[in-house]
């Protein structure tokens, strides 16, 4: 499975990315310091370089895997990547926020998220649950997943 770096200008298309179980790092939650397109060009090399910087697109060009996003709306971008053969398929397998693997929480940390974010407690028995160690998050198939699902749906129907 293909990973990915975002560059700042990438950040929702990141997330999406990082909900469909792609191991996706942002620029923006990157500790870079000097040049950043430098740091893009020359780091995780392993990953393909995600950007709608012309430039930065050019510069990185032959010096690594780069696709350039010509789309400023995240319906484009994502019509964009299935020429990457990126599939449009919801996972629970990483965090959206900080792109952590996601794993089933303790009943503990569950009750810790769910106390902290005023959660009622019965969320664990109409739910399964999945936590992020880093964010302290909890995830779950609620009424925000049936929307990114619709969302999915137009924009495959608009194909």
């Amino acid at each position: 499975m293909s990973k990915f770096l975002c560059d700042r200008m990438l950040g929702k298309l990141a997330t999406w990315l990082r909900l469909f179980g792609y191991d996706t790092l942002y620029a923006g939650d990157l500790e870079v310091e000097g040049d950043e397109d430098f740091f893009l060009i020359n780091e995780f090399r392993d990953r393909i370089l995600l950007t709608r910087d012309k430039e930065l697109y050019n510069r990185a060009k032959g010096l690594r895997p780069v696709f350039l996003i010509k789309s400023d709306r995240l319906e484009g971008q994502l019509r964009e990547l299935k020429a990457l053969g990126i599939r449009f398929e919801l996972k629970m397998d990483r965090c959206s926020v900080c792109n952590t693997p996601l794993r089933k929480p303790t009943r503990e940390e569950a009750l810790e998220v769910m106390k902290r974010e005023g959660i009622k407690e019965d969320l664990a028995e109409k739910f399964d649950l999945w936590y992020c160690e880093r964010c302290k998050k909890l995830y779950w198939m609620g009424g925000h997943w049936k929307n990114m699902k619709r969302f999915l749906n137009e924009l495959e129907r608009d194909n």
